[in-house]
């Protein structure tokens, strides 16, 4: 009766730790921008795209994560996203419809009616708050039609497809301005309209150089979208912990353990696989919607496969499934070779009096170097979940440590 008697007492400590540790670094990331100040706004827009990166990590660590399944093509619905707000937040759409009456009078016609002269001279420009639901909503559409073929698919074969996916929706955004020019093909969509809150605007109004006042507040545009993504990050994180420890996240885990076993316990594992595809793109289209506006352009240049690459092994090296893992793998790999590219040329300077290498390509040779290392040495990822069971190696951890029977 002791020993029980003594646990909770022991465990307070330690929980008491954490939610301390937990809220220093909360206060860190709040006050992280006025640090930054001295250094200038490059390194606040650095930290910036890192938290979108960290958006788009969580919600493949739904479907690779929770569920154990691979997506290789899921920056198609960071590009969903962020197109449907280009398309409904800027002029573009005026484009649109100039380009069905130049090609087919009739429907172009049709369609001004019905839009009005307004929207034909000057396009569409919902509010972004309007457009991310819509976002989140078509990024999922696509995520349960990409699940789809894929339920009955294993290994290097779904590996394959969601490649296929994500390819195939980049080369659409980058045809698709003939013969109606919808995306506008390689050039991409500009003059994007920026996020408000309260009706002040992210970016700052024009001629206050890039600065956002809130009555006697007063600060650089990219801190201010620096909060904003903080506060989505946390919401992201909160909303995957509740996924987590749900009945759902844990109908996940066992059919990324054993879907045989899974299907035999009663649980409809080809829905809750469709679902998990369908989550995990919401969140990427939400990010897509924030980066379209955060940026004021689009281009598929900004969705090629190298970035579902990345955002695969930032779930991977992290610490797939566990969270806080997650996260600390996407802000380490998405700041890290922005902080090699302005360290490179410095230091061959102070060592050699000269560069010796050009700065992108000793970045991307340290960068290969640092994700090659970190699977050598920490093959469970940087930070991966400290009960064996949630882990996707469970098995191998637990039978490794069961000593021999004699």
């Amino acid at each position: 009766m002791s020993l029980f008697a003594m646990r909770p007492a022991a465990v307070a400590p330690a929980l008491g730790r954490r939610q301390l540790g937990w809220l220093l670094l909360l206060v860190v990331a709040l006050v992280f921008p006025v640090i930054a100040a001295p250094f200038g706004n490059s390194w606040v827009r650095i930290v910036d795209q890192a938290l979108l990166y960290v958006m788009l990590a969580l919600g493949l660590n739904i479907v690779v994560g929770f569920a154990g399944l691979l997506d290789l093509g899921y920056i198609a619905f960071y590009a969903l996203g962020a197109y449907m707000t280009a398309l409904l937040a800027s002029p573009q759409f005026a484009a649109v419809l100039e380009s069905f009456i130049n090609q087919y009078p009739a429907i172009g016609n049709a369609l001004v009616a019905l839009a009005g002269p307004e929207i034909a001279a000057k396009g569409i420009h919902l509010s972004v708050w309007a457009i991310v639901p819509l976002g989140a909503a078509l990024a999922a559409l696509f995520g349960a039609l990409l699940g789809a073929p894929t339920l009955k698919l294993r290994g290097d074969y779904i590996a394959i497809v969601t490649l296929g996916f994500g390819e195939i929706i980049r080369i659409f955004m980058n045809n698709l301005n003939a013969p109606v020019n919808i995306t506008n093909g390689p050039q991409g969509i500009n003059m994007i309209d920026p996020i408000r809150v309260f009706g002040v605007s992210l970016a700052g109004e024009p001629g206050s150089g890039a600065m956002v006042h809130v009555g006697p507040i007063s600060m650089p545009s990219v801190n201010a979208y620096y909060y904003l993504f903080l506060g989505l990050v946390l919401l992201t994180i909160f909303i995957s912990l509740r996924l987590q420890h749900s009945r759902l996240g844990r109908a996940w885990v066992a059919i990324r353990e054993d879907e045989i076993a899974a299907r035999a316990m009663g649980i409809n594992t080809r829905n809750l696989k469709l679902l998990a595809f369908a989550m995990g793109a919401s969140f990427g289209g939400v990010a897509g919607a924030m980066f379209a506006s955060f940026q004021g352009f689009v281009s598929p240049e900004s969705f090629a496969l190298t970035e579902s690459i990345a955002v695969v092994a930032m779930v991977v090296l992290g610490g797939m499934g566990h969270i806080p893992g997650v996260v600390l793998g996407a802000l380490l790999l998405a700041a890290l070779p922005e902080l090699l590219r302005h360290v490179v040329e410095p230091v061959q300077l102070a060592l050699f009096g000269t560069v010796l290498l050009e700065t992108e390509v000793l970045r991307q040779l340290l960068y290969g170097l640092a994700l090659v290392a970190i699977m050598l040495y920490r093959p469970a990822g940087l930070w991966p979940s400290p009960r064996a069971e949630d882990r996707p190696t469970a098995s191998h951890d637990v039978t490794a440590n069961v000593p021999p029977i004699r």
